[in-house]
């Protein structure tokens, strides 16, 4: 996909939050499960997916507060490659009139999204560029998937966090175990990072 600023070989998951520390801590609960779980709202007849935007990570920076945040979604988030998503399952959703939806196949109407152009009050959510996976949870590893988070500011404080989480385990290893032993249990932060500005 070279030489395509408008389509990217990335999928991105974006967490929620009210602040910039609650989508933070979602992120990292995310991280620390090594899963995402799938959701309902917003998803006419109640399929679980997990959704993700196809929009590149530059088309995102340059309008994510003025389309992303109408949608309750923070700059926080988890990128994965589009071919593992759809070898999984993950696919593009089919933006349509909600009239339409039933002339899908059964197996397909998770993928509908409503798209009413002509009504009064006009339903277009085409600017997400959204894909789905339908699935109860969706299971990745740091080797596959890469932190979104952003700024430099909020990729320090994420790899601190960790630090701090791990330093509490070493010292809980070490009211029982020799010093040395117990940093052994030391994890060390493992996610790539990129960010948005």
């Amino acid at each position: 996909m070279a030489g395509r600023p408008d389509i990217s070989d990335k999928l991105i998951h974006f967490t929620r939050g009210e602040s910039g520390e609650a989508a933070l801590a979602r992120l990292r609960s995310i991280l620390r499960g090594g899963s995402l779980i799938a959701g309902n709202g917003m998803i006419r007849g109640g399929y679980h997916c997990v959704c993700f935007t196809e929009a590149p990570l530059a088309a995102l920076a340059d309008g994510f507060e003025s389309l992303l945040s109408e949608a309750r979604y923070a700059p926080f988030g988890l990128m994965l490659d589009k071919e593992w998503l759809y070898a999984r399952g993950g696919r593009p959703v089919i933006y349509q009139p909600d009239s339409e939806f039933t002339m899908l196949p059964e197996e397909m109407r998770w993928r509908h999204v409503r798209y009413e152009l002509t009504n009064d009050s006009p339903v277009d959510f085409s600017w997400e560029r959204e894909w789905r996976i339908h699935c109860d949870e969706l299971h990745f590893s740091s080797r596959k998937a890469i932190v979104v988070v952003p700024n430099l500011q909020w990729r320090s404080l994420i790899k601190e966090a960790h630090e701090y989480e791990r330093n509490i385990e070493v010292e809980l290893y070490a009211t029982v175990l020799e010093r040395e032993i117990a940093e052994q249990f030391r994890n060390p932060f493992s996610w790539r990072i990129v960010t948005l500005w």
